[in-house]
């Protein structure tokens, strides 16, 4: 049975690489849910699938140094960008998947955390269009 330790995911946001400062990546997609039952159906509930949708969630390790994390982030807050996600760094293939699409960057947390704890940002985004998949 194949298994898989992430150790190196790639992740990027209006084409930039914020690999280095991601700690966790979670791509999920979803549809709706539609009841489409009829007397017809014969007791039986029928569905079927609605609008797609999806989210991307990422925990960042904080950085506001100068051209680092935050002063990247801070001018995208509230609008679409591009993003890209994949299992390593390594180039895409067969065994190494990309997911493609676009994001409202709705959120943004500047300053996250307690006493002692690393300066995180836990976000999520709502996917914005089409979420593709590829190996080439």
């Amino acid at each position: 049975m194949p298994k898989m330790v992430l150790t190196s995911e790639f992740v990027s946001l209006n084409g930039t690489d914020l690999s280095e400062y991601t700690r966790k990546a979670e791509l999920s997609v979803e549809v709706e849910e539609k009841d489409v039952t009829t007397y017809a159906s014969a007791g039986w509930k029928e569905t079927l699938g609605g609008l797609k949708g999806g989210e991307l969630g990422l925990e960042f390790l904080q950085d506001f140094a100068a051209t680092r994390l935050d002063s990247i982030m801070w001018p995208l807050f509230g609008t679409v960008v591009t993003f890209e996600v994949r299992p390593t760094s390594a180039a895409v293939g067969t065994s190494n998947p990309k997911w493609t699409g676009s994001v409202l960057i709705k959120e943004w947390k500047p300053i996250e955390g307690g006493v002692g704890d690393e300066a995180t940002a836990g976000v999520s985004f709502p996917t914005s269009g089409a979420v593709t998949r590829a190996t080439s």
